[in-house]
This record gives structure tokens, sequence and C-alpha cells, in this order.
């Protein structure tokens, strides 16, 4: 039973289009676009699924219920266990104090880079949907990390408003910002990164890591880094999978910004 077991999970992994919740998720744009969730009510049952089977206030035990979840229950958005390890590794390289990530999701990122990150740094997670927000300032208190990740409704193409709060709130001044992580509206990549760039928060030597380059793609963030690679910008890119799954690759792009 055992042998039957394992291999079914790989043909899990190998044929992920065979899973009805991936096939749900890839016919789900418009509610996705309008809600930020997949419409089935999996964000919910996720959280539910952590505080019945999270140990509270150990990341590592939240971060692996979730993994199980998504793995073996209902694919997740999140940037996953196999790009978790690409993100652990450029946040101890870069060793940061201030932190931004784009796109909260379900909190998945925002507790790996809480437990990577320096014990006194702190991480501001902005996310566009409010039922996100909630589920993943939820994940994030289970695991402990409320005192040092925030998450903040927002966007910050909205005109200002989330640019002026991340300001006056969280002090994101010139030059503050030590690490990025980028994983939300794909269209919004390049935009965002500019208008941080406008802000004046990044410094020589700000680490940004975008994930799903590839699938769903970013191609004029990806010409972006092409095009200033050696100028203002040094990037590795990282060849890996889509989430959970080892069938359909994609690319993390890790970009130091050089002034």
């Amino acid at each position: 039973m055992a042998e039957i077991s394992g291999f079914a999970a790989k043909v899990r992994d190998r044929l992920p289009f065979t899973r009805w919740s991936l096939l749900r998720m890839a016919l789900s744009n418009r509610s996705l676009e309008r809600t930020g969730q997949v419409g089935d009510g999996r964000e919910r049952a996720l959280l539910d699924y952590v505080r019945a089977h999270a140990t509270e206030g150990d990341p590592d035990s939240v971060l692996a219920v979730i993994d199980d979840f998504a793995r073996n229950h209902t694919i997740l958005m999140n940037v996953g266990d196999e790009k978790g390890l690409l993100l652990d590794a450029a946040i101890r390289r870069a060793d940061p104090a201030l932190l931004l990530e784009l796109g909260a999701y379900v909190g998945y990122s925002a507790v790996r880079t809480g437990r990577a990150m320096p014990a006194t740094a702190r991480l501001v997670s902005v996310e566009a949907s409010a039922a996100n927000a909630e589920i993943a300032s939820a994940v994030i208190a289970h695991a402990g990390l409320a005192d040092r990740v925030h998450v903040v409704l927002g966007k910050i193409g909205d005109g200002g408003q989330t640019v002026r709060r991340l300001t006056e709130e969280y002090g994101f001044g010139s030059g503050a910002l030590d690490f990025v992580f980028i994983d939300h509206l794909k269209s919004a990549y390049l935009p965002d990164l500019n208008t941080m760039l406008d802000a004046g928060w990044l410094h020589p030597g700000t680490v940004v890591v975008a994930d799903n380059v590839k699938v769903p793609g970013a191609p004029d963030y990806r010409r972006y880094m092409h095009e200033r690679e050696g100028g203002s910008w040094r990037t590795t890119e990282h060849k890996t999978h889509v989430e959970y799954q080892s069938l359909i690759t994609d690319l993390v792009l890790e970009s130091e910004y050089l002034g």
C-alpha cells in the first residue's frame, strides 16, 4: 500500500494537470483578478487547517502544514517549498533590517521570510485583497511572528495612498529598504519597482527577488533587468518549477540594485 501511495504522489507531482484543484485555479482568472482568491474557499480552508494542525508559535510547523495542504490537498499560489529555499538563501545573503513583500496571499512567504530574516528585522507585506490580508495576518500570528511581520492592506499602484502610509507609519524613507520580494499581480512587477525607485527607497545593495517570472510570466520585468544588467542591476536567474509539482518550469529572478 505504501508503494502505491508513493507512486501516486510521484504521478501527481509529475502530472499536475490531473489535479482538480489546479484546474480550478487555472480557470479562475476572473475571481483572482476581482478578489485575489480562487473562489472555492481554499484560502479559508488553509487557515482552518493551519489552526488545527500547526504548532502555535512555531514557524517551521506552520510552513510544513501549509506545504502539506498545498501538496496533498489543494494547490495554493504561494511560493512553495522548492522556490522557498531560493528565497531563504537570498534573505540570508542580504542580511536585511527592513523588508517589503508585495503579495501576502495566505501568509506563507511572509512566515518563511520572518523565519529567515535577522531577529531584529521587520517585514511589511502589502496585500491588495482584504480577505487575503485577514487570512495572512492570522497565519502570521499563529506562527508567532506578528510582532515583526505586518500586513498592510493596499497596493503600491493606488495613486500614492499606500506609499504614503509605508513612509509615514513604517519608516520607508530614503534608502531604507534592504530586501524586496515581489509575488503579486505580474503586470504590476515593473511599475511597482519603478515606484519604489522613484520614492528613493532602495540603496546600492538592496536585493529584489521576483517569483513567477516565467509562469504566469512577467516579461517586461525580465526585459528590464536584462537591459540594465551590469549597469543599475546585477541579476541571477534561478531555474526552478512552478510550486508543488515538477513538470512546469519557472524562473525566480534575484537582482541586486547597484545604484
